[in-house]
């Protein structure tokens, strides 16, 4: 751990520390405290200094811990969950599985951040989240032999999701066509799906998923002027919400939906997602590249691809940035 890491353990209570007790504790001095407070910006934490009493965060933190999140799991994923890592600061989770070279089939691995300094989304964008305000994992898994629609596996991946986050108790969220977790249209989540191998041979595959818990209203700001309206978990509760215990739900349905989908391909996940679609019978508009394509969304068909009626016909549509247009 950094002494940047320890001096936010220190300080993750939310609780007034002063510099004079936050060095003895770190056995610094007060002018290196002052300079690792400096660097606390660097990961999106807000600080507030009161002169004369000390330092204290803006709100507390649970930080999470390896320990904690595999105790939570079933027996069925923790017999299959070779090696969990938490980490203060990665420049990406899926970039650190994707560096994985060997993993046994029926086994997986699971890798959290607290910060990513290069979080990955689709189409080249980042994932941006301050240092432990939402929840960066991925996981990956080896199928002998590549399922059938391997590319519709991120829409089983949001079903996976929606299935974690029903198991807390937290409902009324739907999913966007193809990796979107949403709130009355507001972006809470993303998935990414990184993979290697053969069309007909063994596929090695890391499912990414970034989930925002607590939106701060700088990340809020900066999102909207980038065209993104956002939501984070915290706005739907009546009470707080345990990162390690939303960390546990997820990689345990993870890793049940990565064998459902080897077996039986997005068949198995069909029905849920199409009840959670949040782009059925919508005038939708798709962007894919120089082209754009509007209609109205019908849907998913077996292989994932979005069905959109456009001018009288129905159109596959296997990738592109969708939005829903208003009605003129």
């Amino acid at each position: 751990m950094t002494r940047r890491g320890a001096l936010l353990r220190l300080l993750a209570d939310g609780e007034l520390h002063s510099g004079e007790d936050l060095a003895a504790r770190l056995a610094i001095s007060r002018a290196a405290v002052w300079k690792h407070l400096q660097l606390l910006g660097d990961w999106g934490i807000e600080l507030q200094a009161t002169p004369g009493r000390g330092y204290r965060l803006r709100e507390p933190l649970e930080l999470l811990d390896a320990d904690t999140i595999r105790n939570a799991l079933p027996q069925w994923a923790a017999g299959r969950l070779r090696n969990l890592e938490v980490h203060e600061e990665l420049v990406s989770t899926s970039d650190h599985l994707l560096a994985v070279a060997e993993l046994p089939a029926g086994r997986f691995d699971a890798c959290l951040a607290e910060f990513q300094s290069a979080g990955r989304g689709r189409r080249g964008r980042r994932w941006l989240a301050p240092f432990a305000s939402g929840l960066c994992l991925s996981v990956n898994w080896s199928f002998r032999d590549a399922p059938a629609a391997l590319s519709a596996l991120s829409l089983a991946a949001g079903v996976a999701i929606l299935r974690a986050l029903r198991r807390l108790n937290i409902h009324g969220l739907a999913l966007k066509w193809p990796n979107d977790i949403v709130h009355g249209r507001r972006k809470l989540g993303g998935i990414l799906i990184d993979m290697r191998g053969e069309a007909a041979g063994p596929a090695y595959v890391v499912v990414g998923a970034g989930i925002n818990v607590r939106l701060p209203q700088g990340l809020r700001a900066k999102l909207q002027a980038e065209g993104i309206e956002a939501a984070g978990l915290a706005e739907l509760l009546d009470s707080p919400l345990s990162r390690n215990a939303l960390a546990g739900s997820l990689v345990n349905e993870f890793a049940l939906a990565l064998e459902e989908f080897g077996a039986r391909g997005l068949s198995a996940f069909m029905d849920e997602w199409q009840s959670a679609d949040d782009l059925i019978d919508q005038p939708v508009r798709i962007v894919q590249g120089a082209e754009t394509v509007e209609g109205l969304a019908r849907g998913i068909d077996a292989d994932g691809a979005l069905l959109v009626d456009v001018g009288g016909a129905r159109r596959r549509i296997r990738s592109g940035e969708v939005t829903v247009r208003a009605l003129r």
